[in-house]
């Protein structure tokens, strides 16, 4: 049964591309080309995974608004949102409402299908009975390789999926540096130095929300990153 993506863009061209791109690879598409009508699709039926545009028309925050609706029919449902906006206030909002990553529109089609692949990968590790896992410890971090999952003092972190293969690449060597080249080739991502900034700045974040007393993703000024025990 393949699965069923649903795609919220209110630029028709964008839209049509993405579509075809994602029925070619064997997908089930339903495109939406505001929030309305995807709302109340989403109210009859749930798509296996959802792209959302975070400006739709005159909603500047209608893909906000989707996703917390989604968020209340399933807690488990992969969303990604998609915009051509890449600011840490949009970024960090977005999260915390619960989507799962955050792609600009600038990202290549590779790019997409990989995030739209791993996400799936995790859905369903995460819906399957736990067995012998590949776990990464240090410290108060467990890291669960095979189930992409994180905890810090036994609290989950909910990490995206590319931050979560950015943590990965910094934690297989503590106390070696990453570069940001490499950070993107090990999270399989092409963007640019500001947005691997962005990201390390909201996965940092996050662990502090948890202890305030996290402080061990360093800045290596004109390197790179690390993890320091």
């Amino acid at each position: 049964m393949p699965k069923t993506i649903a795609i919220v863009e209110d630029d028709i061209a964008i839209r049509d591309n993405y579509t075809a791109v994602l029925s070619g690879q064997g997908y089930t598409v339903q495109a939406y080309a505001d929030r309305p009508s995807a709302s109340l699709a989403f109210s009859q039926s749930l798509p296996d995974l959802a792209i959302i545009d975070i400006g739709l028309n005159d909603e500047m925050e209608g893909g906000f608004m989707l996703c917390q609706q989604l968020r209340q029919l399933s807690q488990s449902l992969p969303i990604i949102f998609f915009t051509a906006r890449d600011n840490d206030v949009d970024t960090i909002s977005g999260l915390r409402m619960g989507a799962d990553d955050y792609l600009t529109k600038d990202i290549s089609m590779a790019h997409l299908l990989a995030r739209i692949a791993a996400l799936f990968r995790r859905t369903d590790l995460l819906a399957t009975p736990k067995q012998d896992s590949d776990t990464i410890r240090l410290g108060h971090l467990n890291v669960d390789v095979s189930r992409m999952t994180v905890s810090w003092k036994d609290i989950p972190v909910a990490l995206t999926v590319t931050e979560f293969w950015m943590l990965h690449a910094l934690i297989k060597r503590p106390g070696h540096v990453k570069s940001r080249q490499q950070l993107m080739d090990e999270s399989r991502m092409v963007v640019d130095d500001s947005t691997i900034t962005s990201h390390i700045k909201r996965m940092r974040k996050k662990f502090v929300q948890l202890d305030e007393s996290f402080d061990h993703i360093d800045t290596v000024y004109g390197m790179g990153y690390r993890w320091q025990q």
